[in-house]
């Protein structure tokens, strides 16, 4: 990829979005990492070999997007590709869902995804061949009782995705999704902690019967789903346009 390449990653904090920052900066792009956290952002940033600019921001606040964008172009002067990945959605009992449980779930990582693919779509079009990757998940493709929120925000985004890909083709914009599965990162952990205490196991046997549940022989790494992201935001994916790739290790049993 061209050093002179510039992409925003959402929820870059962490988990598959640092893994994503990581791949894209040995690529050779520059960026700009968002999240939350200023001070993870800044230690992620100073262990690139690329530049970054560190952005702390809330993605579920509507002027947040469109702040992002101008500090980009105000900081390098053009934009090239967005990786929207901020956002995270309860597990639970949907009658116990609260309408603010709902709000809150679309809030980020949909609306989060929604303004700042419109706030950059202007840069991306000047780009010459920009590129946004929405990371979805494989609960937008098949319900889940206890993941009623995720699904349905998944499954936005990916509708999301194959609109703008449509608009993309005129403006020569490509927009493509990629959907993992059970990463190992810290939300990963968190549900294989419950279930050690639960049943009283150790954490690997509750990892273990995790993965059995899920039918999958691992959990992924996040640098696995960072490496196809920075596919789809190269050249080489130039023809890939409204695609939705699961990475899930063979979850999705589903056409």
């Amino acid at each position: 990829m061209s050093a002179d390449r510039v992409a925003i990653v959402t929820g870059a904090s962490r988990g598959i979005g640092a893994a994503v920052a990581r791949e894209l900066s040995a690529q050779g792009l520059s960026l700009v990492l968002t999240a939350r956290s200023r001070a993870e952002l800044d230690a992620l940033a100073a262990q690139l070999p690329r530049p970054a600019l560190a952005i702390d921001a809330d993605l579920s606040e509507p002027a947040a997007a469109a702040r992002i964008v101008e500090a980009t172009l105000a900081h390098y002067g053009r934009l090239d590709a967005v990786v929207n990945n901020a956002g995270a959605t309860p597990r639970g009992d949907f009658l116990k869902f609260s309408d603010a449980d709902w709000d809150a779930g679309f809030a980020l990582k949909f609306f989060g995804a929604v303004r700042l693919c419109r706030a950059a779509w202007p840069a991306l079009v000047v780009s010459g061949g920009g590129a946004i990757v929405n990371i979805a998940g494989i609960g937008g493709r098949t319900g889940n009782a206890e993941f009623a929120i995720g699904g349905s925000v998944n499954a936005a985004l990916l509708n999301l995705t194959k609109a703008l890909a449509d608009r993309g083709v005129g403006d020569g914009v490509r927009v493509n999704a990629v959907n993992p599965s059970s990463i190992a990162t810290e939300r990963t952990q968190v549900r294989i902690d419950a279930i050690a205490r639960e049943r009283d196991l150790d954490p690997a046997q509750a990892a273990h019967e995790l993965a059995r549940k899920l039918g999958v022989a691992r959990f992924g790494e996040p640098a696995e789903i960072a490496r196809v992201v920075a596919f789809l935001v190269s050249d080489a994916a130039s023809y890939m346009q409204g695609a939705i790739v699961d990475v899930d290790g063979g979850q999705t049993r589903t056409l």
